[in-house]
């Protein structure tokens, strides 16, 4: 729909990870350091963690596009909440083995000379294991011994994992401190700044054949990364919904008043009733609730109304027209 209004060749907001789309922000180019220093030194642990839509995935298809085939074999595999013997399974699958045996011993032995397949050969085999989170510490340690099949000095298989924030949480657990041992690299995925916002925004456009049609103002900007809290994906949501508003009402250049609209619109429909954008901070760096330290302050709940009432009028507006028409229609059958 709003593609063609705006002379875009493809949608530049999909919420399904795209690596044509990738943009390398500050926290995003430190990850994806993290990731090529662990390929280049072939062994141990990465840990990356980032809250839901933070780009992690994004993160992990742009590093498979980059590495070299071969001299290495990656495998990318998406947990569930999976027992070790049934982790060990997936393992298998995501290196595309064949006839997995059922038998633990039997599926650790099929792995290990699959390994040493792939190291005659002069590769290596590379285990990235997604949304990590939902791993058992005793899924957790079925990946440690994997980590112990060497030929000489040289280790015949390394994992990234990939996960949540709570993914820290598991790994504190008390039994896998061997496992803390082995990682080599542990990074949190933050969100984007301000600043990025926008270079993300325009980033996306721009692989679309953007020719700044929409135009944004520069406080729109500034309120859709306070709106959106710099995480990739709720930018992308709120941009598919901004540029589908601006189809609709025939909008060239957005303000910061079309932001609001959409954000007012968003929780209207969620059922919000107080406001979800972050809060500002004292000089002393805590949040600051208003004036007695309770809720939010004065213009926050001013702004909040607002906004309701701008979502109110409009269905207002949309009753009355339709009001308007019945009484049309009421008039012109009297008269017949």
């Amino acid at each position: 729909m709003y593609t063609e209004f705006y002379g875009l060749k493809d949608e530049p907001f999909l919420l399904t990870p795209d690596q044509r789309f990738y943009f390398e922000s500050q926290v995003h180019a430190q990850a994806m350091a993290y990731l090529l220093y662990g390929v280049s030194r072939g062994e141990g642990f990465i840990v990356i963690t980032g809250d839901v839509g933070a780009g992690k995935t994004t993160i992990l298809h742009r590093l498979c596009a980059t590495i070299d085939a071969n001299h290495v074999v990656a495998a990318h595999i998406v947990t569930t909440l999976l027992s070790g013997t049934e982790l060990l399974r997936m393992v298998c699958a995501g290196f595309k083995l064949r006839d997995i045996p059922r038998d633990k011993d039997a599926v650790l032995l099929r792995l290990k000379e699959y390994f040493e397949g792939l190291h005659v050969s002069g590769r290596r085999a590379l285990l990235i294991v997604d949304e990590a989170q939902n791993l058992s510490a005793a899924a957790i340690e079925e990946l440690r011994m994997l980590s112990n099949f060497q030929v000489g000095n040289s280790s015949l298989c390394q994992t990234f994992l990939i996960g949540q924030p709570q993914f820290r949480e598991t790994l504190a657990h008390p039994d896998l401190e061997q496992f803390r041992q082995r990682v080599i690299a542990n990074y949190h995925l933050g969100p984007l700044g301000r600043e990025e916002c926008g270079r993300y925004l325009t980033h996306r456009l721009e692989q679309v054949g953007w020719n700044n049609d929409p135009f944004f103002e520069s406080e729109a900007i500034e309120q859709l990364a306070i709106e959106t809290r710099g995480v990739p994906r709720q930018i992308n949501t709120f941009c598919n919904r901004l540029l589908l508003m601006g189809f609709l009402d025939n909008i060239h250049v957005f303000s910061a008043g079309d932001v609001l609209r959409v954000a007012a619109d968003l929780r209207e429909e969620n059922g919000l009733t107080v406001s979800t954008t972050p809060r500002e901070k004292r000089p002393d760096g805590e949040p600051s609730d208003g004036l007695n330290g309770k809720g939010p302050d004065l213009g926050s709940r001013v702004d909040l109304l607002e906004r309701r009432l701008a979502v109110q009028e409009r269905s207002q507006h949309k009753v009355v027209t339709v009001l308007a028409e019945i009484a049309d229609i009421v008039r012109s059958d009297t008269t017949r």
